[in-house]
């Protein structure tokens, strides 16, 4: 199957730097996450690896040849970058007609694809009548029409409803599960770690993490065991025995921060202290992504004085 690699890959507009010396790759059959704050290049990457904008220096190849000598380039890869590409005055199945004619593409996969993104009903009414989310699943449909072996979606959620959300996730997880590589673009935390096997973090146009999405967050969050107990004089007595503190909440919980939670269930266990809850926190990814990329933002809110 086919990767997207990038390297030493740097993009310069005047003065300002937006892509900074990237190099990474993105593998076949897993979901990558493309994450970063406002400013740090992704859509710019996005924009270099099809063939959007040139290059200052540095390389994008998808499957080792630039995209712009890809010949019927949706057979290839499929991209959104932007709801908003299609033209308003076209019913959406005559838009997909026009992108599968001239990509060699035979009109039954116009049909297909409608179908697949839930807009069959809706095929022959006007784009600009469409809400944002109906936009979103028409730009899913094209990039999926070629039935391509690369697909790059940049915030494919956005606009989305509730149902929505859950059928694109699944949707990106079933073009991995069958061997495809997908970069998905996203400021959504909590739905990124729903879907994504591996993340590339941005800020500032530099690199700041290639990593597994487990090992992302277990590298930058503390591990930590939330703990409910009737008895918490012996439940402080026998974690400070084996060296661990406890932390109360208002909420009636503790944290054992720096802990498992086999451990601290053993511990209790042999000190007889009645647990009503014992659970693993893990951490999130957001938590993580924000340790992270704390200072590279290139835009952010003042903090309210109360």
């Amino acid at each position: 199957m086919t990767s997207i690699d990038v390297h030493d890959l740097t993009k310069e507009y005047g003065t300002r730097r937006a892509v900074d010396h990237l190099t990474f790759s993105v593998r076949p059959g897993r979901v990558t996450g493309f994450l970063g704050p406002n400013g740090a290049g992704k859509s710019t990457t996005m924009r270099l690896v099809l063939g959007l904008d040139r290059p200052t220096a540095g390389t994008a190849t998808i499957g080792g040849r630039a995209y712009a000598s890809l010949s019927e380039p949706l057979r290839h890869v499929g991209a959104l970058l932007d709801a908003h590409a299609a033209h308003g005055s076209r019913t959406a199945r005559d838009h997909l007609r026009v992108l599968a004619a001239s990509n060699r593409i035979p009109n039954r996969r116009v049909d297909e694809v409608l179908e697949e993104t839930g807009l069959a009903s809706v095929a022959r009414r006007r784009v600009k009548t469409y809400s944002l989310g109906m936009r979103q699943r028409l730009g899913i449909a094209a990039a999926l029409l070629g039935e391509p072996e690369v697909v790059l979606l940049d915030e494919p959620s956005n606009g989305l409803d509730p149902e929505g959300i859950v059928w694109i996730r699944e949707l990106m997880r079933r073009l991995a599960g069958e061997g495809r590589t997908v970069l998905v673009s996203s400021h959504l935390m909590n739905e990124t770690a729903s879907f994504a096997d591996h993340l590339v973090v941005l800020g500032r146009g530099r690199m700041l993490a290639d990593t597994p999405m487990r090992e992302f967050i277990h590298a930058r969050v503390r591990p930590s065991v939330r703990i409910r107990t009737t008895d918490a004089t012996a439940l402080k007595t026998a974690l400070a025995r084996h060296g661990h503190d406890a932390v109360e909440h208002l909420a009636g919980h503790w944290t054992v921060h720096d802990a498992r939670v086999d451990d601290i269930g053993r511990i209790a266990s042999e000190a007889r202290v009645p647990l009503l809850e014992l659970a693993a926190d893990e951490g999130t990814l957001e938590q993580a992504y924000f340790d992270l990329t704390a200072t590279e933002a290139e835009f952010t809110a003042q903090h309210q004085e109360t």
